[in-house]
């Protein structure tokens, strides 16, 4: 069985070909952000970039973090940095270099993320160590680091990148659907404790979003075009999301048009879940 350690990342063409550009967030601003600043970490490529060219777009003050350099120019003004969201000294890098650079945090967006295609049967000591550390494990740090922050400035807005494969599984998943599922009640708990202190939070669940991550979770297949066929027919939407459709609802969760939106898990998948689990086409 093909297994690696994937870290959200760019699109890919029908060819297979890397398309850094395809899906991200690039109509005109409105300004819904301004005087805002966010961190936002896995903002290189794929969902984050779209989610950092979104906000930019929009008027906030941008930090953004990965594991290397992002492979195309950022938007002018986006500072960025490289950091380990894995490894507590460089989280709390991350928070001082936060306040240094923005002078305060308004939001907070974890997306960085790591995907092991494995049953928990082949999954090694490894692959759950390098897995959890990145997808839970730094979720939890970088919320307990600024949380503190956003309530000494009177509150902000914490949105964290979960997934429809928190509660429908997909196969030889094992350890990727556990710790979106952490992922999702950690975002609750937050919600509740941290309401009182002006702060909001919420997971946003994607479905099946055309970057590399997704490539590699159809390359598990027998048949990775028959699968893509078979995945597509059952999107009520007709067509995969792209990584502009994610940065769009987190735009709209960060905006004062959701201060009363808090404690909850928004599925954008094109309608997939909402659908019957027979196969498409046999009444």
């Amino acid at each position: 069985m093909r297994s690696t350690h994937r870290v959200s990342c760019g699109c890919r063409t029908a060819a297979g070909k890397p398309n850094l550009n395809r899906g991200v967030c690039n109509s005109p601003g409105s300004g819904q952000l301004i005087n805002k600043t966010a961190h936002i970490t896995g903002g290189s490529r794929g969902i984050g970039r779209s989610i950092v060219e979104c906000f930019a777009r929009e008027g906030a003050q941008v930090l953004t973090c990965s594991r290397s350099e992002p492979k195309e120019p950022l938007p002018q003004g986006v500072s960025s940095l490289t950091a380990d969201v894995s490894r507590s000294d460089q989280v709390k890098k991350l928070s001082g270099e936060a306040v240094s650079r923005l002078g305060k945090v308004d939001i907070l967006v974890n997306n960085a993320g790591v995907q092991v295609e494995k049953t928990i049967v082949d999954s090694t000591d490894e692959d759950f160590e390098a897995l959890m550390g990145v997808n839970t494990w730094g979720v939890f740090a970088l919320c307990r680091e600024f949380i503190p922050l956003m309530a000494g400035n009177g509150g902000g807005t914490i949105i964290n990148i979960g997934s429809i494969s928190a509660d429908h599984a997909d196969p030889s998943m094992a350890l990727y659907n556990a710790s979106k599922a952490f992922v999702h009640g950690l975002t609750r708990s937050i919600a509740i404790d941290h309401g009182h202190q002006g702060i909001r939070c919420n997971a946003i669940c994607p479905g099946w979003i055309m970057t590399e991550m997704a490539d590699a979770a159809f390359d598990l297949a027998d048949d990775p075009d028959a699968a893509r066929t078979d995945a597509l027919a059952r999107h009520a939407a007709g067509r995969f999301g792209q990584p502009k459709d994610i940065a769009q609802a987190a735009l709209w969760l960060a905006s004062d048009a959701a201060s009363f939106i808090t404690g909850q898990t928004l599925t954008i998948d094109g309608g997939l879940v909402a659908a019957s689990p027979l196969r498409p086409g046999l009444f």
